[in-house]
């Protein structure tokens, strides 16, 4: 198998599914920039929940396996990956330092409203 054949794009992008390059052609190996299922989650308030944490993991496991849901040979591993990665991640939250003051959810959730809406309209 060669490098990148076994790559999902991410599936909300403009060309139905492949990020578009800086020269406007499709490149399914390198997109320029992370899906927008997995969300930010540092520095808010209140902190980033578990199952936030988790549901990021998850994400990130399914984006790099592939798959949604694994084979019965494959769960174990593909739990196993989900739990580990959420316990890592918690870390990470845990250790980042910022000076910048604490986000609010709800004022960042209208900013992506105002983003989709600009994007949208553009189409």
């Amino acid at each position: 198998m060669s490098i990148g054949t076994d790559i999902q794009p991410c599936r909300r992008t403009r060309t139905g599914g492949h990020p578009l390059t800086r020269d406007g052609t499709t490149n399914t190996r390198y997109p320029l920039s992370m899906c927008r299922n997995i969300h930010p989650l540092h520095n808010f308030e209140p902190a980033a929940t578990d199952d936030e944490v988790h549901a990021a993991a998850l994400q990130f496991v399914r984006k790099i396996s592939g798959s949604t849901k694994p084979s019965k040979a494959n769960t174990e591993a593909f739990d196993r990956a989900v739990e580990e990665i959420a316990h890592i991640s918690r870390h990470l939250l845990e250790d980042l330092v910022t000076t910048a003051p604490p986000k609010s959810r709800e004022t960042e959730a209208e900013k992506a409203k105002a983003r989709s809406a600009k994007r949208f309209a553009a189409a």
